[in-house]
């Protein structure tokens, strides 16, 4: 009897994945290269006539359950750098790259930078990682920034990013930080009746995705605050829902702020240049 191969198990997971993911053949193939302990690129190969690895049963069993696969594997790629997530966070996703490639076009991206609910950091820390600087994190979980000082500590900008508790509902939450030269910020900006795939549903943190019926009151909250955030001549950049780009610049017109929108690989509106 022929013994059972890494391929012949890959196509196994692909097709009991297919109700569950839009990419059940990249997520089968994650998922054993993770229980192998080697690289996406080396199993498909080197190593697909190999038996398949004892723990890869486990951690497809988890991904059948929905739970995304940059829980599972506990990392996420972003802007070409790896980036610690737990279930605490958002995962970062190739959208939010929007604002990372509006950030580098301006000329404050060289100064002060404030991520505004950073999550993992992957905003402040890759703005960071790219221009140089320094900058400050906020979130209003405790959990969320251990995950971020994870992340400044693995891409050597500890002494550079400074990453703090603060609740930007909450009077006085930004006494500790300077004006800035760039804000940042991708809140939480999900209408609270929406339906959202069960990956994302059950399993990451709705403080981080719900914002009212609308999904603007954390807009709401944070246009009067903006101006006192940044330094003169300062700008702001802030991810929005592909619908709500009207809203936000309205919000922040009121403000006294000029807006730009910026749209995604996908040519949808994504986010919005304030100064």
């Amino acid at each position: 009897m022929s013994q059972p191969t890494i391929a012949a198990a890959l196509r196994a997971a692909a097709e009991a994945l297919e109700p569950v993911s839009e990419t059940a053949r990249l997520d089968a193939e994650l998922l054993m290269a993770e229980a192998a302990g080697i690289t996406r690129s080396d199993l498909v190969t080197r190593f697909m006539q190999e038996p398949p690895p004892a723990g890869f049963a486990a951690l497809l069993a988890r991904r059948m359950t929905h739970e995304p696969v940059a829980y599972i594997l506990g990392r996420q790629e972003f802007y070409g750098r790896e980036f610690i997530v737990s279930p605490a966070t958002l995962i970062p996703r190739p959208d939010s790259e929007t604002l990372i490639d509006a950030a580098l076009h301006l000329p404050q991206a060289h100064g002060r930078v404030l991520d505004l609910g950073t999550g993992t950091g992957a905003l402040l820390l890759t703005v960071l990682a790219e221009k140089g600087g320094e900058g400050w994190g906020t979130d209003r979980s405790a959990e969320a920034l251990a995950v971020a000082r994870r992340n400044a500590a693995a891409l050597g900008l500890e002494s550079r990013a400074r990453l703090l508790v603060a609740d930007w509902s909450r009077p006085g939450w930004a006494h500790a930080i300077p004006p800035c030269d760039l804000v940042l910020c991708n809140p939480p900006y999900v209408e609270s009746d929406a339906p959202l795939a069960r990956d994302v549903a059950a399993f990451e943190p709705h403080g981080a995705l719900f914002a009212g019926p609308q999904g603007l009151d954390d807009y709401r909250l944070l246009a009067p605050q903006l101006r006192g955030l940044l330094a003169q001549g300062g700008a702001a950049i802030f991810e929005i829902g592909h619908q709500q780009a009207d809203a936000v610049a309205a919000l922040f017109a009121a403000e006294g702020f000029a807006s730009r929108l910026c749209r995604d690989l996908a040519g949808r509106p994504r986010a919005l240049v304030l100064t």
